[in-house]
């Protein structure tokens, strides 16, 4: 066989075998690279768009969580002066009740002086009524002594 030949046959064939794959097998094959391409492309913008969100969610949480601790010590603050408050609160009412009870307990104290020298006076009016009685036993006028012991009385 002759060199020639063979080689044009070959050439021939090759050429019917590119012009074959150039219009049915090429598509096909183009459009499932540009696919793949496409969903390369699509998921490398998503991981970068998925990294840019998860930037974002840290920088939010971050300030939600400043945010919390700042509100969290107005809180503490506000609880301590609530406290401070209450603190002096109750101490001027324990001295208010304080002095109502001291007041309340010289009141008494007042009270029952009165009614002792009260008592002693009705005790010395009786001892002096009785002395004068058996010291005047020998007088007979009655209305004399009454009036004596009257005055006597109410000097104490």
């Amino acid at each position: 066989m002759n060199m020639n030949l063979t080689l044009l046959g070959q050439a021939i064939g090759f050429i019917l075998f590119v012009w074959f794959c150039n219009i049915y097998v090429w598509p096909y094959i183009l459009k499932a690279l540009e696919e793949r391409e496409k969903r390369v492309a699509d998921g490398l913008a998503a991981a970068a768009k998925g990294h840019h969100e998860l930037e974002l969610a840290e920088k939010r949480a971050t300030d939600i969580l400043r945010d919390g601790k700042t509100q969290s010590q107005g809180y503490i603050t506000q609880a301590q002066k609530r406290a401070d408050e209450l603190v002096d609160e109750a101490k001027q009412n324990a001295q208010a009740e304080a002095s109502r009870i001291i007041a309340a307990g010289r009141a008494q104290i007042e009270q029952e002086r009165q009614q002792v020298r009260e008592e002693l006076r009705t005790q010395v009016a009786r001892l002096a009524v009785a002395g004068a009685e058996q010291i005047l036993m020998r007088e007979v006028d009655q209305a004399t002594h009454k009036e004596v012991l009257s005055k006597i009385s109410a000097s104490l």
